[in-house]
């Protein structure tokens, strides 16, 4: 398995696919919130995990904001998930954020998805909020050199 940081066209349509797929599909984010500006930007980075076979496993994205890295739209097909796939694609933006400089991230977690982000240092920060109707906190890491 491989996690490339998205270059291409092709690579984007497959970040795209897992987010409607989990988003949309399974866990009936509106689409309209789903896709914004950023999906668009060419200073934001999308990373795809990909089996041996070619099949696009999980997908992220990261961005800088305000001088620290904001980790979003981490999402595993259901086939994938605890194969590791969202580890790598963590890992990865881990390994952007380190190779600019950058000593904080932060991120908005699923609920039902900080003990995934707890075992990889990620620490709570806020109180519930609502995004896309769906209870997340803000989560974030310090990065070590």
């Amino acid at each position: 398995m491989t996690v490339k940081k998205v270059t291409d066209e092709l690579g984007k349509q497959a970040a795209l696919k897992i987010r409607n797929d989990v988003f949309v599909v399974e866990q009936n984010v509106d689409p309209a919130l789903e896709w914004d500006e950023f999906d668009e930007m060419a200073s934001v980075d999308m990373f795809v995990d990909y089996a041996e076979d070619g099949t696009a496993l999980a997908t992220g994205r990261f961005r800088v904001n305000d001088g620290y890295g904001k980790v979003e739209r981490i999402c595993t097909q259901k086939i994938a998930r605890g194969s590791g796939s969202g580890r790598r694609i963590m890992e990865a933006i881990e390994l952007e954020a380190k190779t600019r400089g950058l000593t904080t991230l932060k991120l908005g977690a699923q609920l039902t998805a900080i003990p995934f982000y707890e075992k990889l240092g990620y620490e709570t920060c806020s109180d519930v909020f609502l995004d896309a109707g769906i209870k997340h906190k803000e989560m974030k890491k310090t990065l070590t050199y």
